[in-house]
């Protein structure tokens, strides 16, 4: 009976021996779980904080210089304009000969 006993008494200490393990693995697992999660979180923070920051950037560049943005506006639209009406007289009288031949065409 002695060695049953001692076969048994033998596995409950190797369980217990088990569970204990399994459980400092699991803290282990847990503690590394909350320090990744708290590195993570202040990388997102840091991030945020930059992106932030360069968009108050953008933001005080354009609205701070909107009267120069404006007349630069202003002046690409106007040489635009020009190139427009540069292509179009370029082209008008050949515009014109092609509706003069038409309406002939039409006509007969």
């Amino acid at each position: 009976m002695d060695s049953s006993h001692e076969g048994i008494q033998m596995l409950l200490t190797a369980e217990q021996e088990a569970q204990q393990m399994v459980a400092a693995a699991r803290n282990l697992k847990t503690t590394r779980l909350r320090q990744a999660k708290e590195e993570a979180e202040k990388e997102a923070a840091l991030y945020r904080s930059i992106m932030e920051s360069e968009h108050r950037k953008k933001v005080d560049e354009t609205s701070g210089n909107s009267g120069f943005t404006a007349e630069r506006l202003g002046e690409e639209t106007e040489e635009k304009i020009q190139n427009l009406k540069k292509s179009a007289s370029e082209v008008q009288s050949d515009i014109v000969d092609m509706l003069i031949k038409y309406v002939k065409a039409a006509k007969c």
